[in-house]
């Protein structure tokens, strides 16, 4: 173990290595009970031990771990693999799985650029749904209402005509337009008698 003086008189341990750079990585190695301190600088460290992590790295992270056991020439498959999955908004740079990592969206475009895959996202989130259902003021609930009830019967109208029941189709098409006539008339304060 070499150590030099900085400018400042403090003695610094260098890289056994390189011989070059400053040591900030020590290897301690258990042979037999004895205990073997090897200091290399950070170049030296990453390059001769795979399983050197930086400090500003989760060191549990099981990416690095098995990144430094293969070779690059095995993980280029993989990586390859793994890049066309990956979905990056244009704008900021974001992915996909730093988007689920922290909850929310580096920009607007984000929206724009994971759209196909919020759904899936958004119904995993939400216990399976995928549309908001809230409570709404009296009257403007009243009016909800009846456009929710509105869209039902539109579709029950396609799956009739899909199925060529015509005139279950008719009636509630007829059905469809009462209400919507109640709802231009001032909502639901009517009640639709049939």
């Amino acid at each position: 173990m070499k150590k030099v003086k900085n400018e400042r008189g403090v003695l610094k341990v260098i890289c056994e290595n390189c011989k070059q750079r400053p040591a900030k990585v020590t290897v301690t190695q258990v042979h037999n009970g004895e205990h073997l301190e090897r200091h290399y600088c950070e170049v030296c460290a990453n390059s001769l031990h795979p399983f050197y992590v930086e400090y500003k790295q989760d060191p549990l992270s099981l990416h690095q771990l098995l990144s430094n056991w293969f070779s690059q020439t095995e993980q280029q498959p993989m990586q390859q693999k793994q890049q066309k999955n990956i979905i990056v908004c244009d704008e900021c740079g974001w992915s996909i799985q730093r988007f689920l990592d922290e909850g929310k969206f580096g920009c607007a475009n984000c929206y724009n650029s994971f759209r196909p895959q919020l759904p899936n996202v958004f119904k995993r989130l939400h216990n399976g749904n995928t549309k908001h259902t809230g409570k709404a003021p009296g009257a403007l609930g009243e009016k909800i209402a009846l456009k929710k009830r509105i869209e039902a019967i539109r579709t029950q109208m396609k799956d009739a005509i899909a199925t060529e029941s015509f005139e279950e189709a008719a009636k509630l098409r007829d059905e469809a337009r009462d209400l919507e006539s109640q709802l231009s008339t001032g909502g639901g304060d009517q009640t639709n008698v049939n």
